[in-house]
């Protein structure tokens, strides 16, 4: 997924991260947080271990917003590029994941202010090259996501147009929520806003979804076979 990181001075501070509350935390975040500690005292390679499980989280969380596979593993590059480089900051304040796909949601933000701005404006859309303290490989094939729910293409095609037609914030939110099964707490740290919104934001989004998904639930995208019985009157 990713390859040739090279420790940075950045990287060689002393770790941020507060330890004392570690009895409360469970042994995946424990595991985690060491991880954090080791990245942050030089040990490079250990960011590997320590992105790779949000690997999916991130680059749905980017594709919710620009609505694009090719956008959204350039934006997941960016971000985990960005948290590489800003882990000798990372406070432990919220879970690292949450963290990292908040980071993920600006960088996709970001990127569509960028684009629409380019809709009027006549920019070279090449970058700059980085630093080379941190080139990434290709990512894993993101957009391979099985899910028992979605094996029909049919219905596949159907739950993506009704998630497109939704705004860009209860499209989020329900990705976030729904999709990736953050918790209402992570979401709204993720998102930078209340838990109260998030549950506002997430009602009207599954109900928009359902309206959008409402003119195949009778089946007729999903098994393409009519239903037997009497019609409605």
């Amino acid at each position: 997924m990713i390859a040739n990181v090279q420790a940075t001075p950045d990287t060689h501070i002393q770790p941020a991260v507060s330890f004392s509350s570690a009895a409360a935390v469970n042994e995946k975040q424990l595991a985690e947080l060491a991880l954090v500690r080791r990245v942050q005292q030089g040990d490079a390679n250990a960011f590997y271990d320590l992105v790779r499980p949000y690997e999916r989280a991130v680059f749905l969380a980017a594709l919710g917003l620009v609505r694009n596979d090719a956008d959204a593993e350039d934006v997941a590059q960016e971000a985990v590029l960005k948290a590489f480089k800003g882990l000798a900051h990372f406070r432990g304040d919220a879970k690292f994941s949450t963290w990292l796909i908040q980071i993920a949601i600006n960088e996709a933000k970001m990127k569509l202010r960028k684009d629409r701005r380019h809709l009027y404006e006549s920019i070279d859309e090449g970058q700059p090259a980085e630093d080379g303290d941190y080139i990434p490989r290709d990512f894993a094939d993101w957009r391979e996501i099985p899910s028992e729910a979605l094996d029909r293409k049919e219905l596949r095609d159907a739950l993506t147009k009704a998630l497109n037609s939704l705004s860009e914030k209860y499209r989020t939110v329900l990705i976030l929520r729904d999709v990736q099964q953050l918790s209402i707490t992570e979401t709204a740290q993720a998102l930078g806003i209340s838990e109260a919104n998030v549950k506002t934001r997430l009602s009207r989004a599954r109900l928009q979804l359902r309206d959008a998904l409402a003119p195949g639930i009778d089946g007729a995208w999903s098994t393409g076979v009519e239903r037997s019985g009497p019609k409605s009157l």
